[in-house]
């Protein structure tokens, strides 16, 4: 390879890896006027979809998706060709993407009282989609997850993917294990996609599950997802596509409302804590948040058993984001 090239290569390498830093770390302190804002955005080659418009110090945002694969990303509109939509104008626009198939496949599977959502993905693998729940809890992070996910995988796995339900309320009184877990984005240990988890989480241990949990009379979406999405913008994470009900309850109303945000339910077919085993494919779940100590053994055992898989690269961790794509692409 000549000079000139390499040195080009060189500083793209460079500039991308300063380009991540600045995205893991760009905290939105002052946000105003958030809310739900609908349409196509075009920068040649790619087609976006628009989720959400706030401000912050005088400027615009838009946060976008990426229909083909699920990622999100916070961006100015003066770099795009922009049509505002309705939700519904949006959805079909773009119907033929593996984001909106798999917002279907949610609304399909939307009457179920508990785990409503798509529960797995790229069933022909072997491995899994780890997602670990941050539910409001006074016990510190569970940081045993991961650091043996690190030990385990960084040699063939780096960073390693996982998926993270986080609440408002658990950032709220949790900034230094949060700034852990970004800390290990940063070094590239992990590689997290945040999950909307709603903001305050409530859970009454006397009421039925069918008015329970964001089922609970008086219960205000809006608040429970914008606000969520407002504290991840200013602890500088990165808001995904997706929102996992707490408790895993809804029912088929409450998933109708969520998927009008452009949120994406994800359920489980593996809750380790419950005694459920994963398959290929399987999303597994378990809650990070000290409060499951069982989920969390059952998951480290488990990496122990698929460690000489791992070496050689047949047992892995699957990005959610990809999980999702690969299921929808190509489908109906």
């Amino acid at each position: 390879m000549n000079k000139p090239l390499l040195k080009y290569l060189l500083a793209i390498l460079i500039l991308s890896g300063l380009q991540y830093k600045a995205a893991a770390q760009a905290n939105y302190r002052k946000i105003e006027n958030y809310k739900p804002f609908y349409g196509w955005a075009h920068h040649a080659p790619q087609d976006w979809m628009i989720l959400r418009q706030f401000e912050n110090e005088g400027k615009t945002y838009y946060l976008l998706v990426n229909p083909q694969t699920l990622v999100t990303k916070i961006d100015e509109p003066n770099f795009y060709q922009v049509k505002p939509m309705t939700i519904t104008e949006a959805r079909d626009f773009f119907k033929s993407t593996p984001y909106q198939k798999a917002l279907r496949k949610a609304e399909k599977q939307s009457v179920a009282l508990q785990d409503a959502g798509i529960e797995s993905g790229i069933p022909k693998e072997t491995g899994i989609s780890l997602t670990a729940d941050l539910c409001p809890s006074h016990r510190p992070l569970d940081r045993r997850i991961f650091t043996d996910i690190f030990t385990e995988f960084q040699k063939v796995e780096r960073p390693a993917p996982i998926a993270l339900s986080v609440t408002g309320v658990w950032m709220r009184q949790h900034p230094q294990d949060l700034e852990w877990l970004k800390q290990m984005q940063a070094k590239r240990e992990i590689y997290i996609t945040w999950i909307n988890h709603s903001f305050n989480h409530r859970v009454n241990a006397k009421a039925p599950l069918k008015e329970n949990f964001l089922l609970e009379p008086g219960t205000d979406m809006n608040y429970e997802i914008l606000e969520t999405e407002k504290a991840m913008l200013k602890n500088g994470l990165l808001p995904s596509v997706f929102f996992r009900f707490p408790g895993l309850v809804s029912d088929q109303q409450l998933v109708y409302k969520l998927t009008d945000y452009g949120l994406i339910p994800i359920g489980t077919d593996a809750w380790l804590a419950k005694g459920q085993q994963p398959q290929a494919g399987s999303i597994v779940l378990i809650h990070g948040n000290g409060n499951e100590p069982t989920g969390v053994n059952d998951f480290i055992k488990l990496l122990k058993s698929e460690a000489g898989s791992i070496a050689k690269k047949q047992w892995l961790l699957y990005d959610l984001r990809e999980s999702v794509e690969e299921e929808f692409e190509g489908s109906n």
